[in-house]
C-alpha cells in the first residue's frame, strides 16, 4: 500500500494540485464555554474556512497530576505552570463537543479533531468524526497512530520537531493498518513562531520524499507565512482561531482573529490562482519602445545619437534596431516625433 496523492475529507478534495485546505483551529479558545465555542464555529464558516477543528482530551489523558520538577514547565510562554494545570485549562467537556459536532453540521461547515488517546478516539467515533488531525508530540504515540488509522478515516499528521526516521515510523505505522489517506503538515513547535525558524522549503522536499499532500501548521503572527506556504506547494493550512485575541485563552496570543481569517481565507484563493504554470508568450508581444526622430532629419542626413533616441511608446521600429541604423541615411525628410520605419533608412553615407 502507498500513500494516496488526494482523498476525500467530508466529500471536499485534498490533493498535492488542488486549493488550500484551510482549517480553523479552535483549540483552547473556548475558554470552556459552550456559547463561545459556537461563537467561534459560527465565526469560522463566515471566514469562509473549510473546516474547524477541535482537541478532545482531558487533563488526566495528556499528563498526570503531579506536583514535581518533571511535570513543571520552567520556559516558554506557558513558564511557571504545572503541564496538569495548563491542560485543565484548556480542555473542553465531551457532552459539550458533541453538540458542537452537531452545530457545525447544522450550518454546514466540517468539523474533526485531535484526540490524544484510543478513549478520545471512541468518543469521536462515537460523533462520527469525519478525519482526525494528529498533533506534533503524538507523532511517536505509535499506539494512537494504529488506534485511529483503524478508523480508516484520513488522517493529517503535524510533524513539529518530529525527525525524518519519527515521520517515516509514523506513515509506516499507519499504512500498516490500513490508512493511506495521509497528509503531513510542516509544523514549528514554537508560539508564536518566528518567520525565520519555519523553513518553508521543507514543504517541496516532504512531498518529494512522501508524495502525499503536505501542508503548514501555523504558529507565526499575521497571515504572511501560511500565503508564502502556498507558493511552495502548501495544500493544507491549519491556523489557530479566537473571536477576539483579548479573551483569556491560554491560545490567544498567537491566534488569528475573524478579520486575519478572512484575509487568509481570500489570500488564498489569489496565491493558488496565480501559481498557474509554467507559461511563457510564443510571439513577442508589441515592444513598449520605438525609435523616434528627435531632432528634424533632411533627407541624406545621417542618424546620429542626437536626432534619433529610444523612446515610449511601441508601435515603431524596435530598439534592437538602433546601432544598426547610427551612420545610416535617411531617404527622406523627417520631422520631430516621427516613428522611423525600415523604408526611412539608406545606406551608409561614403
Amino acid at each position: 500500500m502507498k500513500l494516496s496523492s488526494e482523498f476525500l475529507i467530508d466529500g471536499k478534495t485534498v490533493g498535492l494540485n488542488t486549493p488550500p485546505y484551510i482549517i480553523a483551529e479552535m483549540s483552547a479558545n473556548h475558554c470552556g464555554d459552550e456559547v463561545k465555542a459556537k461563537e467561534i464555529i459560527s465565526a469560522a464558516k463566515e471566514c469562509g474556512v473549510d473546516a474547524i477543528k477541535l482537541q478532545t482530551y482531558k487533563a488526566e489523558t495528556l499528563t498526570l497530576n503531579h506536583k514535581s520538577d518533571f511535570f513543571y514547565i520552567d520556559q516558554g510562554p506557558w513558564a511557571g505552570q504545572y503541564m496538569y494545570d495548563l491542560y485543565q485549562q484548556g480542555e473542553l467537556d465531551w457532552d459539550i463537543q458533541a453538540r458542537l459536532f452537531e452545530y457545525a453540521r447544522e450550518i454546514g461547515l466540517t468539523i474533526f479533531s485531535s484526540p490524544f488517546d484510543a478513549t478520545s478516539v471512541d468518543f469521536l467515533e462515537s460523533v462520527d468524526c469525519v478525519a482526525y488531525k494528529i498533533a506534533s508530540p503524538e507523532i511517536i504515540d505509535l499506539p494512537l497512530i494504529k488506534k485511529v488509522a483503524r478508523t480508516g478515516k484520513p488522517m493529517i499528521i503535524s510533524t513539529g520537531n518530529a525527525t525524518v526516521s519519527d515521520i517515516h515510523i509514523a506513515v509506516e505505522t499507519a499504512l500498516q493498518q490500513g490508512c493511506s489517506d495521509i497528509a503531513l503538515l510542516k509544523c514549528t513547535s514554537t508560539y508564536p513562531a518566528p518567520p525565520s525558524s519555519i523553513n518553508l522549503k521543507t514543504i517541496e522536499h516532504m512531498k518529494e520524499m512522501f508524495h502525499t499532500p503536505v501542508g503548514l501548521s501555523d504558529h507565526t503572527m499575521g497571515i504572511a507565512v501560511p500565503l508564502g506556504s502556498i507558493a511552495l506547494g502548501a495544500t493544507i493550512i491549519e491556523k489557530h482561531f479566537i473571536l477576539d485575541r483579548n479573551d483569556e485563552s491560554i491560545d490567544n496570543f498567537f491566534s488569528a482573529t475573524p478579520d486575519e481569517m478572512k484575509a487568509l481565507v481570500d489570500g488564498a484563493k489569489d496565491v493558488y490562482a496565480a501559481i498557474g504554470h509554467v507559461s511563457y508568450p510564443t510571439i513577442s508581444p508589441q515592444a513598449k519602445k520605438s525609435i523616434i526622430v528627435v531632432e528634424d532629419i533632411s533627407v541624406g542626413e545621417c542618424f546620429n545619437e542626437h536626432n534619433i533616441k529610444v523612446l515610449r511608446p511601441g508601435g515603431g521600429l524596435e530598439p534592437k534596431y538602433y546601432d544598426q541604423i547610427i551612420g545610416r541615411t535617411a531617404v527622406k525628410d523627417l520631422k520631430r516625433g516621427d516613428v522611423i520605419t525600415m523604408e526611412d533608412i539608406g545606406s551608409y553615407k561614403i
